[in-house]
């Protein structure tokens, strides 16, 4: 194995590589996990919790991470195939856990399609464990006939 250099996404240098990699490693179908979007509503936060592993001068990883002062998230770790079972992802994942810590994190949660028994068995052999708990979600319209309206005290109103 090579040395993995872990980088700091720069959208300009690896915005290609990353858009190829999630293409090939989570075959997105719904127009809402497009990668571009999802990279450029991750670097409108600024929160600098979206790494990268890098290899000879080509990205063979990645992992993009959440925190809102109570949990830290985990998104988007992916890594090349015929890299997988070499440590990058849980180089990834660690290097990710000790931002999260040092941003005063107590607990990271993610989500993994229950299919998917390789990615559970990899999260399980690095300290995570599954919760009872019912995962649920919703998709927001982007441009909803219910718009609101911001006072400046910051309350909310219908339209």
């Amino acid at each position: 194995m090579e040395v993995i250099d872990i980088i700091k996404y720069d959208d300009k240098k690896y915005r290609t590589q990353v858009i190829e990699l999630w293409k090939a490693v989570f075959g997105y179908k719904e127009a809402r996990n497009d990668p571009g979007t999802s990279i450029d509503k991750k670097l409108a936060v600024h929160d600098d919790l979206f790494y990268l592993a890098g290899e000879s001068n080509r990205i063979i990883g990645t992992i993009m991470a959440g925190y809102d002062g109570h949990r830290g998230w985990i998104y988007s770790l992916a890594v090349l195939p015929e890299k997988r079972k070499q440590q990058v992802g849980t180089i990834l994942l660690k290097y990710i856990e000790e931002k999260l810590k040092n941003l005063g994190c107590l607990k990271i949660n993610l989500q993994i399609l229950k299919s998917n028994v390789a990615v559970k068995e990899f999260y399980e052999k690095n300290g995570y464990k599954v919760e009872e708990r019912i995962s649920m979600g919703k998709v927001l319209e982007e441009h909803s006939s219910a718009n609101y309206l911001m006072e400046e005290k910051g309350n909310h109103r219908l339209q």
